[in-house]
Formats: C-alpha cells, sequence, structure tokens
C-alpha cells in the first residue's frame, strides 16, 4: 500500500507529465530516492472529463519503476488512447486523473475465485486479450458473469467464450485519484 505522499507524487507526476506531452514538450523529471515508487510495478492511468471517461492506459505488469511507469501512461492516456482524440490544451483543468497500481496477475481456475470489486480481470485466447480494472463492474453494476462477459468482449471475444478454453487472469489494484485527495 501506498502512502497519501506517495499517492500525491504519483498523482502529481501523471499531471505534470499530460501537461508536458499536450504542450509538446519534453517529459518531466521524475525524481525520487522512495524504493516504492522505484520497485517495477504495472499501473493504468485513467483521465475522466466531467465524470466521463477521456482515456485509459495502462501496462499489466512492472516493466518500469512506478513512477516512470506512471508519467509514460499518462502521456499515453492522454495522446494515444485510439478510443479518443488527444487531450487539447483547454481540456487539462477539466480532467481529474485516476491511478490503478497493479499486483501481480493470478491464474483464475475456478470463477468463485473472482470477486467483484476486488479483483480485475484479463482474459486471453490467442492474440486476443481483453482486461477490465477492477472499478469498472462497480460502475455499471455487473455481477461476477456480467463482469466475465464483458471481458470477453473486450477481447474481441463471444461474451461466453469465458466459458471455454482461455487463459482467465485475475488482479487486484490499489486505485486512488485526485478527486479522493479533494475529500
Amino acid at each position: 500500500m501506498l502512502d497519501d505522499k506517495q499517492r500525491a507524487k504519483l498523482l502529481a507526476v501523471a499531471r505534470q507529465s499530460i501537461k508536458a506531452a499536450v504542450a509538446g514538450a519534453g517529459p518531466p523529471r521524475t525524481r525520487t530516492k522512495d524504493p516504492d515508487l522505484l520497485r517495477a510495478q504495472g499501473a493504468f492511468v485513467t483521465l475522466r472529463k466531467r465524470g466521463e471517461l477521456r482515456g485509459c492506459i495502462g501496462h499489466i505488469e512492472g516493466v518500469l519503476p512506478l513512477i516512470e511507469t506512471v508519467k509514460e501512461m499518462a502521456k499515453a492516456a492522454a495522446l494515444q488512447d485510439y478510443r479518443f482524440p488527444p487531450v487539447q490544451p483547454d481540456e487539462i483543468d477539466e480532467l481529474t486523473i485516476e491511478i490503478s497500481v497493479m499486483s501481480p496477475l493470478m491464474e483464475v481456475t475456478d470463477i468463485e475465485e473472482i470477486q467483484v470489486g476486488r479483483d480485475g480481470l484479463i482474459i486471453s485466447s490467442g492474440m486476443q486479450r481483453g482486461l477490465l480494472l477492477p472499478q469498472v463492474p462497480g460502475e455499471w453494476g455487473w455481477d461476477r458473469e456480467e463482469f466475465l462477459c464483458h471481458t470477453c468482449l473486450k477481447a474481441g471475444l463471444p461474451e461466453d467464450a469465458w466459458r471455454g478454453d482461455v487463459l482467465i487472469e485475475r488482479f487486484e489494484a490499489e486505485v486512488f485519484g485526485e478527486t479522493d485527495a479533494e475529500e
């Protein structure tokens, strides 16, 4: 678990990264000696504008130090999420940032292991792979089976593919955002 200071640092890095990327400037420096922020860990950065999704991109597993992952994923969420046009300078102040720090992946051998609200899911079949973060089913009011179906659809698979020969993995995420800091 990250403390409030670490969370604030990551949120500040994400916002600085978005501002720099949208302005066409180089990435901000991310100096820290905090071992928790230097540990290789996966993370997603989600952007919302007036409560609506505006971008979300991440690394599932740790390939960079957490602080670098957040910096890179914030930039990517702002400029490279194919579902949305790139964030424009006049939108930056309207964005709220949420960060999901990923746990290691765990293979699911029985769907009863999946706990809605705690777990995120990845369903894979061949080159097709879909991921939904732990907070998504709660936002939509889904039960376990609906969560599985929507993760299949995200992978481009039939909604009932989870009943067949697919790889189902779960993960937990420490989720925090700017709205948490305001409360």
